[in-house]
Order: structure tokens, then sequence, then C-alpha cells
């Protein structure tokens, strides 16, 4: 006869989830907003809340407000401080279990907010009043499915599990920094092959550097409820670490390809043989994101076509038939793509704190474990500044 322990067991767990899944709301006092939808009160304070995260948080992302459009910076600060709020779930839970029911919570707020009933959670509310004035201004607004796609990346990796290859933390990294350049491009609004196109070769390049800064907390993770990050290291992808039991996030065709193992990090840190080599493959592949991102650019000012097809062109998000119809030849074609380039380029801007990144990398000789790697970057305002104004990163 089977027992029914199991079974009772089995489903006081799943009635013990729901109940914590709710718990996260009620217990932050995230109720739903009225019918009316979010007050401007309501708005005011959200926006307020989601500039001091990043001013917190993610230092390059909150410099690089000041390059977005007014009208779009809402928006903006919205999806960066989703991001942040994601992010930062495995680095405030005990278990991946934990953490999973964490990002379902956030399933549920994006599945809300864009049904129009968001709950006053500050970044939900913020990017209501911001969907709500998408609309207002007949755009298609922002995809409801890349805010899954980036909830679905993290939590694929939610317990730190090691990429398998380069080219899986690249896919990582196009299905989170990539897609928050192109919700950002949404908001504009901008649909626009050759600006999406730019932004999945930036995003990569933010992406692979994200988990690059973010190795040595993660190999050697501060003790929980001791962080760091508010010195400016930018993106939270660095404090993921929930024990004291290190992790080294490097690809693992890479380390074996370079004869780099996981206990020797662990065991030497800096000194481990073949550490700098590995890093020195992993910066490459984003340094070649960037050089391709700015060849591009070069191709367009010179009235050239960029140089290579867009390889995440035929996904359903990206729909550019009703905006490009009639733009397929000749010199239409070159000055529309002109125009979306000099719309986008505020969006692209990462671009610039990434590669002042990769620069004091190569000047440290790829020691991922210098302590000037996860300084606040005091050059990025004025670098930004002329990249901006030269339309060149």
């Amino acid at each position: 006869m089977f027992s029914l322990r199991p079974r009772i067991r089995s489903t006081v767990l799943k009635q013990s989830n729901l109940a914590r899944i709710k718990s996260l709301s009620t217990a932050s006092g995230y109720s739903a907003t009225s019918s009316d939808g979010p007050s401007a009160s309501d708005v005011s304070s959200a926006k307020a809340y989601c500039v001091d995260l990043l001013r917190k948080y993610d230092s390059p992302s909150y410099t690089l407000l000041a390059f977005i459009p007014p009208p779009t910076q809402p928006a903006y600060l919205a999806i960066r401080a989703f991001n942040l709020e994601i992010a930062r779930i495995a680095d405030h839970v005990s278990t991946p279990q934990v953490g999973a029911l964490r990002l379902q919570f956030w399933k549920d707020n994006i599945t809300r907010t864009f049904a129009g009933a968001p709950p006053k959670q500050p970044v939900s509310l913020l990017l209501a009043s911001a969907l709500s004035a998408l609309r207002t201004g007949n755009s298609p607004g922002l995809s409801k499915s890349w805010f899954m796609r980036v909830i679905a990346a993290r939590e694929r990796y939610l317990n730190n599990a090691p990429y398998a290859t380069l080219d899986d933390l690249e896919k990582y990294a196009e299905s989170t920094y990539s897609t928050l350049l192109y919700l950002t491009l949404q908001a504009l609004p901008l649909h626009s092959v050759t600006a999406d196109h730019l932004a999945s070769h930036v995003g990569k390049a933010a992406g692979i550097v994200t988990i690059l800064r973010g190795l040595p907390l993660l190999a050697f993770p501060v003790p929980p409820n001791h962080h760091s990050n508010s010195k400016g290291l930018g993106m939270v992808e660095q404090q993921r670490s929930r024990t004291q039991q290190g992790v080294v996030t490097l690809p693992l065709d890479i380390m074996a390809e370079v004869g780099l193992r996981e206990e020797d990090v662990l065991r030497k840190g800096a000194e481990a043989e073949g550490l700098r080599d590995a890093v020195f493959k992993v910066a490459t592949r984003a340094s070649d994101h960037l050089i391709t991102a700015r060849t591009m650019l070069e191709n367009l000012r010179k009235g050239e076509d960029v140089g290579h097809a867009f390889e995440h062109e035929d996904e359903d998000e990206h729909q550019y038939e009703l905006r490009q119809s009639g733009l397929d030849s000749g010199n239409g074609k070159m000055a529309q793509q002109k125009a979306d380039t000099e719309r986008a380029f505020g969006v692209l801007m990462p671009a610039v704190s990434t590669g002042l990144w990769l620069d004091k990398l190569q000047k440290l000789d790829f020691d991922i474990f210098r302590k000037e790697l996860r300084r606040r970057e005091w050059k990025l305002p004025w670098k930004a500044y002329f990249a901006n104004r030269r339309r060149m990163f």
C-alpha cells in the first residue's frame, strides 16, 4: 500500500509556497492600485524610489540617465530599476527555491502591470505610468515578453550555475542587457532594425562585462547583509552570492582551453594559473562586440551599409514592417538608418561605460581581482558627454 505521507507533504509545500508568494506582496504593502490607476503622487514617489535605486546600485545607468530624452526617462528608470530588483533577488535569499518564488512574484507584477492593475510597488507603478503615456501617444508600447525574457534568463542562473560555453554567456547577455536596451528603444518610441542591431552588440558587451566584474565577489563572497555595491560597481550581478561557498562563473569551455580549474581560483585567487588568459578571452568577446558597433556607426556615417545582418531580426518581438515599409531601397533606406541611429544614440551610451571598464582591465593586465576594477568610474560623465557630442563611442 502506498503511504499518504509524501502526498500530504507535497500538498502542504504547495500551499506554503503559494502563501509565501502572496506574503511577498502583502508584507511589503504592495496592494493593488485603484481602478483609476496610480495617482500623480504615487508616480512621483515611485520615480524618486527608482532614481535612488540606480544611484545606490547602478551608478553607470544613473549617470547615463542624462542622455535619455526627458519624455522617455520614466520608462528608462522603470526598466533599469526592474533589472536591479530582479538581479538583487539572489543576494537576498537563502536558497534558489526562495529566489524562484520572488521571481514568480515579479512575473505576476509584470502581468498585472500590463493588464492595467499594477500593485503598489514603486517599479510597477512607474512602469504602469510609462505604459499609459506610450499608449496615449499611439505607440505600440513595450513588449511584455521581453520583461519575461529577462526574468527567465535570471531564473536560469539563479544558483550561479556555470556557463557551459562562451556562446552561452553571450546568449545570457542578449537575453538580459540587450533586451533592456530593446525595451528602452521601444520607449522612445523607436522600432528600427538598425537601432536594435546596434543595441544587441552593445548589450552583449555590457552583459559579458557584468559577469567579469562580479567574478571576484562570487569567488570570495561577502558575508550576508554586508554589501559593497553602494560603492558604484554598476550592475549588481556581482553580488549574487548567498553563502560563503565561492563559485567561478567563467565559461567552462574557456577554462578548459586555458587549463584553469575552479579550485585553483578559490584557493589562489589572482595567482591561479590560467586565470588571466581566461579573463582575456572572455573580455575579448565583449570588446569585439563594441568594435562591431563602432564599425557599424562608421559605415553609416560614410553612407554605407552596416556590413552584416542582424541575427535576431526574425524573432517575434522584433517587428519593423509597419514602420519601415517603403524604405527598402536606395537613399531612403540609408537616410532612415542614419536618422534612427541619431535618435537611438542616448540609449546606446552603456557602450561608453563598458568600454572604459575594458580599457582599465587591459591596463591592469587582466588581473580581475584588482580593486581598481570595483571602483566608481570618475571619467564616465565627461567621457559620455564627449561621446554623445561626437556621436561615437
